[in-house]
């Protein structure tokens, strides 16, 4: 039997072995202050924006792209905290993370979350 979550799991751990493990502890806003009004899909549809610390020439944060995969729950309700899987949309900017290191997660202004970063691992 073909179970389409578990392809779609196979293809995130195949990105995961080539470009790296990006994991941490998402933290969202509640809605009252800003966060998302509805849950943050589980299984790598949500592709928000991340701020990692950087900045444009103009000064303007530098926001990068990557999905998101929801450990052990099918969502992420709004107000709550859970552990996340990243998949960068470019990779090799992210290689600067470390443990302990907190990331924003954007939507809009202002950041709808935070997130510790848990595990950074790169192959090679």
């Amino acid at each position: 039997m073909w179970r389409t979550d578990v392809a779609a799991w196979c293809h995130w751990g195949r990105g995961e072995s080539v470009h790296g493990v990006f994991r941490a502890e998402l933290r969202l806003h509640a809605p009252a202050d800003g966060g998302r009004r509805v849950p943050v899909p589980g299984r790598g549809v949500l592709r928000p924006l991340w701020h990692l610390g950087g900045r444009t020439p103009a000064g303007d944060p530098d926001l990068l792209v990557a999905r998101v995969w929801v450990e052990s729950a099918p969502e992420l309700p709004p107000g709550s905290t859970g552990s996340v899987r990243l998949s960068p949309l470019s990779p090799m900017l992210w290689r600067h993370l470390r443990p302990g290191m907190t990331i924003t997660m954007h939507e809009g202004r202002p950041a709808v979350a935070t997130a510790t970063v848990i595990e950074a691992s790169h192959p090679g």
